[in-house]
């Protein structure tokens, strides 16, 4: 009876081994693709700097890139700023927001606003490309750009004061894109 019972435990055993053993052969089924997520939450200079700049370095590695733009990194993608038809919150969050990627803070030493002029001029003293610039680059290399619908409700940003070319989507979208995935990040 005893003997029984370690037996039939013992098959299943052997059952989930041998299932995980061609599992294991056959590559464990969902293999993520050649393509890198990332999550773009920041809306400061130096991390929407990184972002664009890992960015385009997984594209220039023949990855496939999506980016996941949310609440303060869509100052990023902002190419002008209205208040036309916005509500007084929309209004008063819109006129305390950057109005696009030449105007945002950086994240240590802004000095009241200073830090960003500070970085830009040495980084124009290297020949490193202004932030607006990066923008437009990896959008012109074929990353997919999705500005997230909740974010631009809650942050009272319109998709006229977007960059034009871009996509649209939820939390979902961006779920989708990192399933798929071999590299997510959260910047």
């Amino acid at each position: 009876m005893v003997t029984e019972r370690v037996n039939e435990r013992l098959r299943g055993v052997e059952e989930t081994l041998a299932d995980l053993r061609s599992k294991v052969h056959n590559g464990g089924g969902n293999v993520p693709e050649d393509r890198a997520t990332l999550v773009v939450f920041s809306g400061e200079m130096d991390t929407l700097f990184a972002a664009c700049t890992i960015a385009s370095g997984a594209v220039a590695m023949g990855m496939e890139v999506s980016m996941f733009f949310t609440f303060w990194g869509l100052n990023a993608l902002r190419v002008k700023k209205t208040f036309a038809g916005k509500t007084i919150g929309e209004k008063m969050v819109a006129a305390m927001l950057p109005s696009g990627p030449a105007s945002v803070p950086t994240s240590r030493m802004n000095m009241a606003g200073i830090g960003p002029i500070f970085f830009k001029h040495l980084m124009q003293q290297r020949n490193v490309q202004s932030l607006p610039e990066m923008v437009k680059l990896i959008q012109e290399l074929g990353v997919r750009i999705v500005a997230c619908e909740m974010s631009l409700g809650v942050m009272g940003i319109t998709r006229e004061e977007l960059l034009p070319g871009i996509d649209y989507g939820g939390v979902a979208t961006y779920l989708a894109d990192a399933a798929k995935s071999k590299i997510t990040l959260f910047i």
